[in-house]
């Protein structure tokens, strides 16, 4: 059997950047994938992204979907850079998503972005088999926060419907998978949809959405000043604190995207969750454990109050910060700018203060003898590794 052949969107990304390290390391088997082509926005070396050497990986960056010449401009762009693109079979659309204030055009864009991606490689690769399209849990309206529709339906399972309307119509999961629903319609490829919640991973390039990047920023810091075994008080509420949640790990979410594809006679048309582990857990079970990486010892809240937010804290020190950097030889540009301002982590680690927890059975049933779970010090500690050995972090 001819090996497959895989195309990544947004390989940079914190998933991308899984999905293509696994095929690259043989997952799940070193004869599964002839080839991976990584596609970034952004220049991107394999140094600066640590992958290991690989005479299957191909990285082709600067490629613009929404290009001002068209489709047409966006086809001819793929054809001359892509070099397997007459063989690619597995497609993993794990792209950035455009933002946008007006709901109406933040789905028109996003949809018409994954729309002109997949028309082009269904139109240029003739073995096309799948394509991995991930949401999240906003599927569920976890970021309603207080109008969360599902809080007498936890754990979560993929056969709730969608979220109520008007918020249905203003989130672009579903104009995309309605999409990728019609375009697969007669064809001889299909797709399935890869629900995570708040991701954990190694991004080699900035990303304000990874949560591993600001907490070992922020607590790489606070070891700096205020020595190894200080108290760390827990960012969020005391009610946060001790809501259930899955993590999912990047590794996690890579593994269950390359399975699912691989299976398109079982996972064809599905969604899956995709987390660590089927039991769920607390931020006062992961706190402490997170903390002890950096020689910390991770506390609940204040009586009454909450913890300090991360990404202030990082601000209002960031010349400690920049001697950090200097003194450790670290890579430059993660906090103190722009791109770095946040309050993504408040949002997560605040905001968030109900059961938002997910059931495994299903994907674990479809991943059968691939199915895999790790724990919170596995998950987080790979993660604080990569950023260590990217040099992000000291």
């Amino acid at each position: 059997m001819a090996p497959n052949h895989a195309l990544v969107f947004g390989a940079s990304g914190i998933t991308g950047w899984a999905i293509t390290n696994l095929i690259i390391q043989g997952y799940p088997t070193p004869e599964t994938f002839g080839s991976v082509t990584a596609l970034t926005n952004r220049p991107l070396t394999r140094e600066a992204a640590q992958w290991p050497e690989s005479d299957k990986l191909d990285i082709v960056s600067g490629i613009n979907i929404m290009t001002d010449k068209g489709q047409a401009g966006f086809e001819e762009e793929l054809k001359a850079k892509v070099k397997h693109l007459p063989e690619i079979t597995h497609v993993y659309f794990f792209e950035a998503y455009v933002m946008d204030p007006d709901g109406e055009k933040e789905v028109a864009i996003n949809k018409d972005m994954l729309s002109r991606a997949v028309r082009a490689v269904d139109k240029l690769s003739p073995n096309l088999k799948f394509v991995v399209l991930p949401t999240g849990t906003k599927a569920y309206g976890v970021h309603l926060l207080d109008k969360f529709p599902f809080a007498d339906s936890v754990p979560l399972k993929e056969s709730l419907p969608r979220i109520p309307e008007p918020y249905a119509s203003q989130l672009f999961y579903f104009a995309q998978c309605d999409e990728l629903r019609s375009l697969s319609k007669g064809k001889g490829w299909t797709w399935c949809d890869v629900i995570p919640d708040m991701i954990v991973g190694f991004v080699p390039q900035n990303n304000v959405y990874s949560l591993a990047q600001w907490l070992g920023l922020y607590l790489s810091l606070r070891r700096e000043m205020y020595g190894a075994g200080s108290e760390v008080p827990f960012p969020g509420s005391d009610k946060s604190y001790k809501i259930l949640s899955n993590d999912s790990s990047q590794d996690i979410v890579a593994k269950t995207s390359i399975i699912a594809s691989l299976k398109p006679e079982k996972s064809g048309g599905e969604r899956y969750n995709a987390a660590d582990n089927a039991q769920p857990s607390s931020w006062s079970q992961k706190w402490p454990v997170i903390c002890d990486y950096f020689g910390l010892k991770g506390v609940g809240p204040p009586a009454g109050d909450v913890g300090p937010d991360p990404v202030q804290f990082i601000n209002e020190n960031i010349d400690k910060w920049r001697e950090i950097e200097k003194k450790h030889g670290l890579v430059t540009g993660r906090a103190g700018n722009e791109r770095s301002y946040s309050g993504f982590p408040v949002f997560i680690m605040r905001l968030f203060d109900f059961d938002r927890h997910l059931d495994m059975t299903k994907v674990h049933e479809m991943m059968g003898d691939q199915k895999a779970e790790v724990d919170t010090k596995t998950a987080w500690y790979t993660a604080f590794d990569r950023y260590r050995k990217a040099k992000i972090i000291p």
